[in-house]
């Protein structure tokens, strides 16, 4: 049994209990019955209303919690609605008090979650609006009269995010970007004269529009700041190239020349004012030194036409660097020549020095090739001989690759410009080919030359005798010999001193002096005489050869000649 039953059953007996004690007092008191009757219907009333009233109270109770759970249940199925969630439904049976704690919990938890995406999607709403007015772009799509759904406000975050990295980026360019037009700005000396240039160096750099427009505009002011920057560089850097020009052809002393370096750096306005008038100054006082200042441009032509590989015909062709008569038309044809030269010599560069480390090339060659012909040669100390090999070798195996090299970017460029590259006035591979041959006749001719030499000198050598190559005379060991004698061993020496480069023909024989032997016993020396003054006859040439040949100490055999015999 419920507790509430229990005690309604209780209040029944606690009315009877009432009632009884009531009609116990009455009879005591002697209440006649038709009072008692009275006083019961009062009690009974009393009763009766004060049940009636309660039971009203509570019927009123259950209406407004009836009402109150329909006006929750339609405010609920709304704020769902709205929410865009599924409606609720009460799990299970349950009392009308229950139900209406529920619904009324439920809307009060709707309500704040609508609260707060309303008060969410204005706060996006604001820094949209703030966002789009800074980068002028037009604000988010979304209805505000109308509960935002989850995903809406998923993405409203997000495009509120992707403008706030839009205007980070675009916020850093521009101050990268303004940071540069003020300095060139500065550098160019220029005050701002628009709106925009006004906005942009002068306005906080939080209320600048950071439009895509504004920042091609920024963009575009730089490139033209930039340009004209570029401008005044490239013309003060002109002007400072003519000042050393002129500085060099007038000889401008050092003293001078400090005077305006100052202004030798930086293309400010005033910079390229100072620069302006030190040019001035130098043009007149190149007019005052004209032949001085043709005849360093003549110098320098020169060089130029070296590096250029010029031919004479070539440098024949400028007439007016032969001229005499020192006038401003003079100079400014040598002028003229002299940037056409620069600029073909800067054209053909790489094709001028790698031809320039070709001709270094060939002379060291041609150097190493006179030295290894060079019979003195070996008589060099301290390793130079294997120094020389090496660096010989090398430039053998170097040569024709760089002649290679050279050949194929020739050729690309001749088809590029549709023209011969000339060196020396001939074709670069031609004069290659020339300068090879000519090597190879020189030494064809000293190949010959050197034959020659040896056939003479064999020819003396088989008429007169071999030469001795170290004479071992010494005093004291030689007895007295006629005059006549000396001059014959005078001259054999003389000869054997000029022709010491055939020792390779003989197979390394060694030839000695005549020496006259002392006579045994002590007894006077003998001498000989080789000739009497007198010419001798036809007849007897071959004998006076033979006593030549016994005077000089039989240093001829067959053995040595190879096959010819005296």
């Amino acid at each position: 049994m419920r507790r509430s039953e229990v005690l309604a059953e209780e209040s029944i007996v606690c009315l009877q209990k009432a009632l009884n004690h009531l009609r116990e007092i009455w009879e005591l008191i002697g209440i006649p019955e038709d009072q008692r009757l009275q006083r019961t219907e009062v009690v009974k009333k009393h009763i009766k209303d004060l049940l009636d009233m309660m039971i009203a109270e509570e019927e009123s109770l259950k209406e407004r919690l009836i009402k109150s759970i329909a006006i929750c249940q339609k405010e609920l199925n709304t704020l769902c609605s709205e929410l865009h969630v599924e409606p609720f439904q009460e799990e299970g049976e349950t009392t009308i008090l229950q139900l209406e704690k529920d619904l009324r919990t439920q809307v009060e938890l709707m309500r704040k979650q609508k609260k707060e995406r309303k008060q969410e999607l204005k706060l996006l709403q604001e820094q949209d609006q703030e966002l789009c007015e800074i980068l002028c772009t037009p604000h988010y799509d979304i209805d505000s009269t109308s509960v935002p759904s989850l995903e809406e406000l998923s993405q409203f975050r997000q495009h509120v995010a992707t403008l706030r990295e839009t205007k980070a980026s675009r916020h850093e360019e521009f101050v990268r970007i303004k940071r540069q037009i003020i300095l060139c700005m500065e550098e160019l000396e220029h005050t701002p004269d628009t709106s925009f240039e006004r906005d942009v160096v002068c306005e906080d750099e939080d209320a600048f529009c950071l439009s895509l427009e504004n920042i091609a505009t920024l963009q575009k002011l730089l490139q033209q700041l930039e340009m004209r920057k570029s401008q005044n560089e490239a013309v003060c850097e002109g002007l400072r190239a003519q000042i050393r020009e002129l500085w060099d052809r007038l000889q401008i002393p050092a003293e001078e020349r400090e005077a305006v370096a100052t202004v030798m750096t930086g293309s400010k306005a005033k910079v390229r004012k100072a620069l302006q008038l030190e040019v001035d100054r130098l043009e007149e006082l190149k007019m005052q030194n004209m032949k001085k200042v043709i005849e360093a441009i003549r110098v320098e032509l020169a060089q130029y036409w070296d590096q250029c590989f010029y031919s004479q015909e070539q440098r024949q062709a400028f007439a007016p660097y032969y001229s005499e008569d020192y006038t401003e038309n003079l100079l400014q044809l040598h002028d003229a020549e002299i940037v056409q030269l620069r600029n073909y010599y800067e054209v053909h560069k790489e094709l001028f020095e790698g031809v320039q480390k070709w001709e270094e090339s060939w002379k060291l060659f041609l150097e190493f090739e006179r030295k290894a012909s060079d019979p003195s040669r070996f008589t060099n100390r301290g390793g130079n001989l294997l120094k020389e090999e090496k660096q010989r070798a090398k430039l053998q195996k170097t040569l024709p690759k760089l002649e290679e090299e050279l050949k194929a970017r020739i050729e690309m460029w001749e088809q590029e410009h549709s023209k011969a590259f000339v060196v020396n006035g001939q074709k670069f591979m031609e004069y290659v080919t020339e300068q090879w041959e000519m090597h190879r006749l020189e030494k064809e001719r000293a190949k010959q030359e050197r034959q020659l030499k040896n056939k003479k000198q064999t020819e003396t050598e088989m008429l007169y005798g071999s030469t001795p190559r170290t004479p071992n005379k010494r005093r004291g060991l030689t007895p007295g010999t006629p005059g006549k004698v000396r001059k014959l061993n005078t001259t054999t020496v003389s000869n054997a001193t000029a022709n010491s480069s055939i020792r390779p023909v003989f197979s390394g024989t060694v030839c000695r002096s005549p020496v006259s032997r002392l006579p045994p016993s002590g007894s006077k020396p003998v001498t000989t005489s080789t000739c009497s003054g007198k010419k001798t006859p036809r007849g007897l040439k071959r004998g006076a050869n033979k006593e030549n040949l016994e005077l000089n100490g039989s240093i001829l055999s067959a053995r040595t000649f190879k096959g010819f015999q005296i």
